[in-house]
């Protein structure tokens, strides 16, 4: 996916683990694991905000873009359903 979420690498800076980040942040530790994993399809503006309050950080701190290559399998690809 060519949106990279940070949030680990912020998480290591603070100092802060993910249930205690979850927990400040108001999201369950399932959804936090899905932000950092890169499984998630979105974010919301409120959830973004608030890992920045949290994070004492920028968005751009937490998102990154990575241009796709031809090596990478469309999305449709990846789970077998078409889009």
């Amino acid at each position: 996916m060519p949106i990279v979420l940070d949030i680990d690498v912020m998480m290591a800076r603070r100092k802060l683990t993910a249930g205690r980040l979850a927990a400040r942040v108001g999201i369950s530790p399932a959804n936090l694991a899905v932000l950092k994993n890169g499984r998630a399809k979105a974010v919301r503006f409120t959830t973004l905000e608030a890992l920045c309050e949290v994070l004492d950080c920028q968005p751009g701190d937490l998102l990154r873009y990575v241009p796709a290559t031809d090596d990478d399998p469309e999305p449709a690809e990846q789970d077998g359903r078409e889009g």
